[in-house]
This record gives structure tokens, C-alpha cells and sequence, in this order.
């Protein structure tokens, strides 16, 4: 799950980053409203966590600007505003969550868990493909009805073939989905998670494709 950290403060949003990267988040971290609103634009994210207090473009108008815009993606407000009408204002102009600092970062996680399921994100409560069942919210996985130990990388990774199934996704699309701008991605850190969610589940179970990509079948293809 890949989500915009968007917070100028330097200490906080380095923290903030690798936080949720130890729960199993991809996360990706601009400076300024400006930068946020391009990166809203271009790119695609589960929820965004967002300061109030920003250069450039505050939260409050990047917020606005983005709901004016259409663009229904989870905004969780992460703000030192405590006032019950910064709440409301925030809330109003289209958050789907505020929490004030400072915030424990499991809270903080669950937190953006549940705004991904409230938008639909991860609205079907379990995903069945053939033999495989997985459970988004729990991020638990069963195969022939036997519980399977996954990596937080190896769960998103099987997660996004198990929403395309017989369907070939390119090496990009799935590094882009599954890291943030500043991971440090190994050139063959895709094909090991691969390799691994074989020997977990069936060495069959995903096809490769040279020059197009992978694919999760399913019995009946």
C-alpha cells in the first residue's frame, strides 16, 4: 500500500517515512504543497498523511484544491492544530481524518488501514482466487485453506496479482506499485519476492513472461 507522507518538517517526516515502512507501507515524502499537489496528479496513492503548516501551499488549500479536483484519495490530516474548529474546518473541507501530533505510529497505521477500506480500497473483505483466499484488512493469507507466513512485501506483492489474476503485469507497474520514490530497490528484489511467494505457495502459481511481465493463474486458466 503506498501512501504520500506530505510534511516539511525534516526530523518528523523522516520518522513518519520510516515508520511506515516497518509496518509495511510503501511511502513516498514531499516537502511542500506544491510538490504534493504534482505528485497527486501524476501518480497514484492509497491515502495521503498531510500537515496543515506547509510552504509554498498550506494543507488546508492543497486539501481543498484536491477535493475541487475530484480526487477522492484517503487524506488523513496529521497536524499540531488541536482546536476543535481546525478539526471541523479540516473535516469540512474534505479530510477523512484528523489526528493530532504527537500520534503513536501504530495507531497511525491502523488508522490509514481503515480510511483504504472506508474508499473502497480494500472494500471487498475477502479476495478468492482458486485455492487462494486473502484477507486485506487481516493481511492474512490462506492457500488450500492452510495459513501461509508472508513478508509485508511479499503480502502486497500477492495481493496486487491476486487483483488481476491471469492477467500479465509488467516488472514496472509492480515496483512501482509496491516501493516509494526513495526505497532502495534492488535490480532483482521483484524476482526474489517471486521466487519466495513460489516456494510458499506453488511453483506454478505465478508465470513469467520474458519482456511482458508476471502473472498469478488460477486453475482455470
Amino acid at each position: 500500500m503506498r501512501v504520500l507522507v506530505v510534511e516539511d518538517d525534516p526530523l518528523l517526516g523522516d520518522a513518519l517515512c520510516i515508520g511506515m515502512r516497518q509496518r509495511g507501507f510503501a511511502a513516498d515524502w514531499v516537502r511542500d504543497g506544491i510538490a504534493a499537489d504534482t505528485a497527486l496528479k501524476t501518480e497514484t496513492f492509497a491515502a495521503v498523511i498531510l500537515d496543515l503548516g506547509l510552504p509554498r501551499l498550506s494543507g488546508m488549500q492543497l486539501l481543498r484544491q484536491r477535493r475541487e479536483a475530484h480526487d477522492r484519495t484517503p487524506v488523513l490530516i496529521l497536524t499540531a492544530r488541536d482546536a476543535v474548529e481546525e478539526r471541523v474546518h479540516g473535516l469540512d473541507a474534505g479530510a477523512d481524518d484528523y489526528v493530532v501530533k504527537p500520534v503513536d505510529l501504530d495507531e497511525l497505521a491502523a488508522r490509514l488501514r481503515a480510511l483504504v477500506r472506508r474508499s473502497g480500497g480494500d472494500a471487498q473483505p475477502l479476495l478468492q482466487v482458486g485455492a487462494l483466499r486473502i484477507d486485506p484488512a487481516a493481511r492474512h493469507v490462506d492457500w488450500h485453506e492452510a495459513p501461509v507466513e508472508l513478508s509485508p512485501r511479499e503480502f502486497d506483492l500477492l495481493l496486487e496479482f491476486a487483483r488481476s489474476p491471469n492477467r500479465f503485469l509488467s516488472k514496472e507497474q509492480l515496483t512501482e506499485r509496491l516501493y516509494g520514490w526513495n526505497d532502495e530497490v534492488e535490480s532483482n528484489a521483484l524476482e526474489v519476492h517471486i521466487h519466495h511467494l513460489r516456494r510458499k505457495l506453488d511453483p506454478t502459481l505465478i508465470v513469467t513472461q520474458r519482456g511482458v511481465g508476471y502473472m498469478l493463474r488460477t486453475s482455470e486458466a
